[in-house]
């Protein structure tokens, strides 16, 4: 597809009416990085972010350590009735994409179209070959991501599609039936100002990164404003509102408790090695701390966050659901938000 026309797609692309629905209030999804290992104990959590009213549960993509996103998305899909569910991000290249369309439509009708579709091109190459999957550079992984976006809503949009792109490939092939929404929305990762952003603009319907090198590098308040303001510039290069785009903000890991001791004794139960792998981005912290943290961002520019729970943490879903989405959905904590001379509180190790 030239870029053209690529433009063309991107300037018609509606937003989304859950996007829509968003602008004025702080939404906050949650995800688990605890293996499955209890799916009991799995599932509590998955009822109790939805009886608390968290906007959307998300599930990551990483077989070979325990997490397979569909295979989950589909057993919460069918126990869930108002959450929307998405991907925290399958990668393209672990399923061919016209199976990856497959999936996902049936997903969107198992949950009665609550699929947020959350597309990413692998950052672990080591898990590239304990699947026995080549990891192509990073330049053509990218490549592969838009042939997989065009493959995907193409398979969906037509009864029989055909696209022959640099990485990946169909011939007449279907999806039928497709998913239960008109416009599933699409959630791009990561913060690369050239490339990903640009693929934003054009593509996606959610910008996602964090305060990691494994996804997007956002690593300060700074870097969150100058990757909001290279999307901004992309959107206007492709004639696309900049506000159709929902904007959020991924923790690797969140943990919280009533005193700043207590939340540290939780996470001293992380293993070492993941502990050091998330470092830049993981929350501890008191309410009162983790509220200072996500008003910097939203003063930044993000409108959504997605918080990962290390183990079955029912505290932390508690306190994040009673005492701190409540006090950032607090009209009259604005100014507290908008204040220049505040000095958020940020609790990451940095690079």
């Amino acid at each position: 597809m030239n870029p053209s026309a690529q433009n063309t797609l991107a300037s018609a692309r509606p937003i989304h009416p859950w996007v829509a629905a968003g602008h004025g209030a702080i939404r906050f999804g949650v995800a688990q990085v605890t293996a499955m290992d209890d799916w009991s104990a799995y599932l509590e959590v998955v009822r109790a972010a939805e009886a608390l009213g968290f906007d959307s549960y998300w599930t990551y993509d990483h077989p070979v350590f325990g997490f397979d996103c569909w295979t989950t998305l589909s057993a919460v899909a069918a126990v869930t009735s108002r959450m929307r569910l998405g991907t925290m991000t399958t990668c393209v290249y672990y399923r061919n994409p016209a199976l990856l369309a497959r999936m996902a439509a049936d997903v969107d009708r198992i949950s009665n179209g609550r699929l947020i579709l959350g597309l990413g091109i692998g950052d672990d190459t080591h898990e590239f070959a304990q699947l026995g999957i080549a990891a192509p550079p990073l330049a053509e992984r990218l490549q592969g991501l838009e042939d997989a976006i065009q493959i995907i809503e193409g398979l969906w949009r037509n009864p029989t599609f055909t696209y022959h792109g640099r990485q990946f490939h169909v011939d007449g092939a279907s999806a039928a039936p497709g998913p239960q929404q008109s416009h599933v929305p699409l959630m791009i990762a990561g913060g690369g100002e050239r490339v990903t952003l640009r693929q934003v603009a054009q593509y996606g319907d959610v910008s996602n990164m964090a305060a990691s090198a494994l996804a997007g590098n956002a690593f300060t308040l700074d870097d969150v404003r100058r990757k909001y303001d290279a999307l901004r510039r992309h959107c206007e290069a492709v004639g696309r509102p900049y506000e159709t785009i929902l904007r959020s903000f991924l923790n690797l890991t969140t943990i919280l408790a009533p005193t700043h001791a207590q939340a540290e004794a939780k996470a001293a139960t992380m293993p070492p090695p993941l502990r050091e792998l998330f470092r830049t981005s993981t929350l501890i912290a008191t309410p009162d701390e983790a509220i200072e943290h996500y008003r910097g961002l939203i003063a930044a520019g993000v409108q959504y966050f997605m918080t990962s729970l290390w183990g079955h943490d029912l505290e932390t879903l508690h306190l994040l659901a009673e005492r701190v989405i409540p006090a950032l959905n607090d009209v009259n904590a604005t100014a507290a938000i908008t204040s220049p001379t505040r000095r958020s509180w940020w609790p990451f190790g940095g690079r």
